[in-house]
């Protein structure tokens, strides 16, 4: 199933994904940092959603109380609920 999120506090605005079978799949940021995104979406794909939530959980950017990671992984526990 395809998931859209908009993070908030950090400099991208969208991540779109799948989630199949508790899988996470074609991890795609729109903006933020294009090096460390693509980086993270690579690291994520065909992973376990429950993995990644715990993985990424709790990241900060620098004096932000948030991260890309921290908010991929709001985005992942979001869409595994809704399944």
């Amino acid at each position: 199933m395809k998931f859209d999120y908009r993070p908030s506090g950090v400099c991208s605005r969208n991540i779109s994904f799948d989630v199949e079978d508790g899988i996470v799949k074609n991890v795609i940021f729109t903006g933020g940092c294009a090096g460390n995104t693509q980086g993270l979406a690579k690291m994520c794909e065909g992973r376990n959603a429950e993995d990644v939530i715990s993985l990424l959980s709790g990241i900060k950017c620098g004096f932000k109380s948030t991260s890309c990671p921290d908010q991929l992984a709001m985005a992942v526990k979001k869409a595994i609920s809704q399944e």
